[in-house]
């Protein structure tokens, strides 16, 4: 059974660079990993923060959020 991982970014450098070495470095046949540009998916703000997103880039693994570095703040984004 896979676990679901969603790495919420914005497309900043520092986005990118997590997302390069931390969400393709889950494995996946233990994670399903989605990928949400909040950039480009604005409409899915209110479902990071929900989910305890305060910037990003931030993975929610199995419900817990975890902050990677602070690249911008999710007010910045809308």
């Amino acid at each position: 059974m896979t676990r679901k991982a969603v790495f919420y970014h914005a497309g900043c450098p520092i986005c990118v660079d997590a997302e390069r070495r931390f969400a393709e470095s889950l494995d996946p046949k233990q994670y399903e990993v989605e990928i949400v540009h909040l950039g480009q998916a604005k409409g899915r703000i209110a479902e990071a923060e929900a989910a305890g997103v305060k910037s990003v880039p931030a993975f929610v693994i199995d419900g817990q959020p975890y902050h990677i570095n602070f690249g911008a703040d999710l007010a910045a984004l809308k």
